[in-house]
């Protein structure tokens, strides 16, 4: 068949059970398959795109910037083939755009309908966006966990910190996130390497935030997935700051760097690209899964794979379009539809919000390196007397700079003197962006548009959601309250923003649409991420999500799957699944 030569194990065609089958290949699929390859099982991970191979794949990891065709940046062309990812920094920011466009989804074979504005950004390849991601890696507390029930929002959540503090132990280890220990409440310290270092104007910031708001607010460096020290297998960041490029080091945690290496040295794994899921097939008699049904992206031949367990980690909205288009004649609306509320409760971070400015005295100092991380600044609002006129929080991340060569001197735009100024680096500027947490409503909500379809005939998701009075209050908040901080800091010239064109999914932490809970008459899930209907079909992915709260989601994701892989294998082996 075409393209045999990038399936890594052909075997998967004609040896067609399993002990298990993971279908997605990021953060958590990756998780996923490790987990249960090490603890025995013979897994089956299928990854809907391309095959993308650790050091070999980073085609331009090693190029220097005038080696780009377009140095570095994105073309008119790509703006106008890939809209959606055109709206903000893969072809707009800081980070060199041109390298990465081949890593997100092909946009014309793989549409979706926008009832209301929804930015959409996937990265369909081996990996997914693990490769891509901000690496940046936060505990949940139970101020979280606690916060619907508290608030008498949505639905509770069926666990709380203590159910999964000791797999956020076991997954920091294993994938290696830098930081320091805070001892703060709404952000629980974890098991991390060496911190990474604020340069100076940072530091200055910090200690004059905590000096003024006498530690109600903090401010310090982020915990992060970039390896600060060697462990096994990898070695530590080079402060490259080209991440999303691949680091052919293994200096960040990613599929291809950390867990698709381990679940492979089992030997327990056979891995399969181009396989796009249709469907899990369902036993309506036996009242389980049996195994799923595959779409060749290839070939457009379909195949059928069976198992005893299935884990759904195609990431947060494609899993609940997997779960949808496993319809049968009991559940019309889908697997795990029964609750009502499959596809509902979409969810995602405020983002494309925030401040900046200069900062004065500091003009003899610089710094060492790219460092691949900033500061972070947690949660404060709503918080130990704190009242705002919105509940829940958000919180900052951001850094400080100095500008170097490419900036613009307005006064010197020609000839030997705009050389000479250009010799010497430019002001100090700090700047940041917020991150909130969206609520989890019922009415945002995401179905199949069957009257749309794919490059593949396959219905598309149609995305209906918005920001509700809650948000758009959090996003004033967000912007005064970092300005507030920054001129309390001496911080000069401070401008905001606060993007009129943000959509949920631009922060690109969509979750929810297939949640978990305590009963299966309001959940899609119980507290062990099986799908009610099904219960040897585990959902652990954002899908799974309750509600958002405003850290960086990924960790959890790590968390939850691993916690669910081990309950998994043993319930299987108890002949419970």
């Amino acid at each position: 068949m075409p393209g045999d030569t990038l399936h890594i194990n052909n075997k998967a065609i004609q040896q067609n059970t399993y002990d298990a089958i993971v279908i997605g290949s990021g953060i958590s699929g990756g998780w996923a398959a490790k987990e249960l390859t090490e603890k025995g099982l013979k897994v089956l991970m299928l990854e809907r795109g391309r095959n993308l191979e650790h050091i070999k794949d980073y085609l331009t990891a090693n190029k220097n910037p005038w080696e780009f065709t377009h140095r570095g940046r994105a073309t008119v062309q790509q703006k106008k083939e890939d809209p959606v990812i055109a709206r903000d920094w893969a072809m707009y920011g800081t980070a060199a755009q041109e390298p990465i466009m081949d890593y997100w989804v092909n946009e014309k074979e793989c549409p979706y309908v926008e009832v209301k504005p929804f930015t959409w950004w996937r990265s369909y390849q081996m990996g997914g966006r693990s490769l891509l991601w901000g690496r940046q890696s936060y505990r949940w507390s139970d101020l979280d966990f606690e916060a619907n029930l508290k608030d008498g929002i949505a639905i509770d959540w069926p666990i709380r910190y203590r159910d999964i503090e000791s797999w956020y132990d076991y997954v920091e280890k294993f994938a290696g996130i830098s930081g320091s220990k805070e001892g703060l409440p709404q952000l629980p310290d974890g098991h991390f390497l060496p911190p990474m270092d604020l340069n100076c104007v940072e530091k200055d910031v910090a200690q004059r935030i905590k000096s003024f708001y006498k530690d109600r607010r903090h401010m310090f460096i982020g915990r992060v997935a970039n390896l600060t020290a060697a462990i096994p297998g990898r070695t530590q960041c080079q402060f490259r700051n080209r991440c999303w490029e691949g680091c052919p080091f293994g200096g960040y945690f990613s599929t291809q760097s950390s867990t698709l290496p381990a679940a492979m040295a089992t030997g327990n794994l056979t891995v399969r690209p181009f396989s796009i899921v249709t469907k899990i097939l369902f036993d309506k008699d036996r009242k389980k899964a049996i195994g799923v049904e595959v779409l060749d992206a290839e070939t457009n031949k379909t195949y059928s794979f069976s198992s005893k367990i299935i884990f759904l980690n195609a990431s947060s909205l494609n899993s609940t379009w997997v779960l949808m288009n496993s319809a049968t004649d009991i559940w019309p609306d889908g697997l795990g539809s029964s609750s009502g509320e499959l596809g509902h409760n979409v969810m995602d971070h405020h983002y494309m919000l925030g401040a900046q400015g200069i900062v004065d005295g500091f003009e003899d100092k610089y710094y060492f390196g790219r460092r691949a991380n900033g500061f972070y600044i947690p949660r404060f609002a709503n918080l130990f007397g704190d009242k705002r006129d919105f509940i829940r929080g958000y919180g900052y991340q951001g850094s400080a700079s100095r500008q170097g060569w490419s900036r613009d001197v307005a006064e010197l735009n020609l000839g030997a003197d705009l050389k000479d100024a250009l010799t010497e680096p430019g002001p100090w500027h700090i700047g940041a962006t917020g991150f909130g947490e969206i609520l989890p409503y019922h009415d945002n909500k995401i179905s199949l548009d069957k009257n749309v379809k794919d490059k593949w005939g396959l219905p598309v998701l149609a995305m209906d959601a918005v920001l509700r009075e809650n948000e758009l209050r959090m996003r004033k908040d967000i912007v005064k309250e970092l300005i507030a901080m920054f001129e309390i800091t001496g911080v000069q010239k401070i401008n905001s923003w606060d993007s009129k064109e943000y959509a949920i999914g631009q922060g690109i932490h969509e979750m929810g649409t297939a949640r978990m809970g305590k009963d299966r008459k309001t959940s899609v899930l119980n507290k062990q991420n099986q799908v009610w209907d099904a219960p040897n079909v585990f959902v652990t992915d954002g899908a799974c999500m309750v509600s958002s709260a405003c850290q960086n989601p990924s960790l959890t994701y790590m968390a939850l799957t691993a916690r669910a892989a081990d309950f998994a294998v043993r319930e299987l082996r108890k002949g419970n699944l």
